[in-house]
């Protein structure tokens, strides 16, 4: 069974005087629903080469959760490790799928602003666009819980993969680089959206990414 490890959300209990690790138990569910391992981070970014070299994944996931600390996060560790397995992804070709949160750090490490909008949290919403040649044409309904997007990509190594109405960005993928990055969290559909679990087995068999 291939390996993939996911980050966690960082929670802080100011009446315990501790930072947690903790992820929704769904996403490990909706990995197990791909059919692959999933194996959850700590977010001490000094152990993480150690961890990869060790457990030699199949894949990375960045979750959601914590925005990032230039929009307003309180959660610097997170920051560190995205951009660490972001590099180490780039470095080894390692596929990597990051969702909400985890786009958002996609968008960041590539050079990309992310702005403030409103009417994305909490709610579902129609998207459009093309996953071809993976999911063909694609319109459908998704959940959206975030407060921060990007409404336009300069890098020109990203390929934007889908769109809301209002012109926010859903879903990316890099064209060098087997990197994919979407902004609803697949774990959340009830039940999992059968695109996402195909999503998901094509980025890990090296259908989705570039050809560096």
């Amino acid at each position: 069974m291939k390996k993939i490890i996911y980050t966690q959300r960082v929670e802080v209990i100011e009446s315990y005087q501790e930072r947690r690790d903790c992820a929704d138990q769904r996403i490990a569910q909706f990995i197990l629903a791909c059919g692959f391992l999933p194996i959850p981070l700590s977010n001490e970014v000094m152990s993480v080469e150690d961890i990869i070299q060790n457990l030699m994944p199949s894949g990375i996931i960045l979750t959601g959760g914590n925005s990032l600390v230039r929009y307003g996060g309180n959660a610097p560790e997170r920051d560190l490790m995205d951009a660490e397995l972001l590099r180490i992804a780039v470095d080894k070709k390692i596929p990597l799928y990051g969702f909400c949160r985890g786009m958002q750090s996609i968008l960041d490490f590539f050079g990309e602003a992310l702005m403030d909008v409103e009417g994305h949290t909490a709610v579902r919403t129609i998207l459009h666009g093309k996953m071809d040649p993976w999911l063909g044409d694609f319109n459908r309904e998704v959940n959206s819980y975030h407060r921060q997007a990007c409404l336009k990509v300069q890098n020109p190594d990203l390929e934007v993969l889908a769109m809301s109405r209002d012109g926010v960005v859903k879903a990316i993928r890099h064209t060098k680089y087997p990197i994919l990055g979407t902004m609803w969290h697949p774990e959340r559909e009830s039940p999992f959206a059968d695109e996402d679990i195909q999503m998901l087995r094509f980025l890990l068999g090296g259908e989705i990414g570039g050809t560096d």
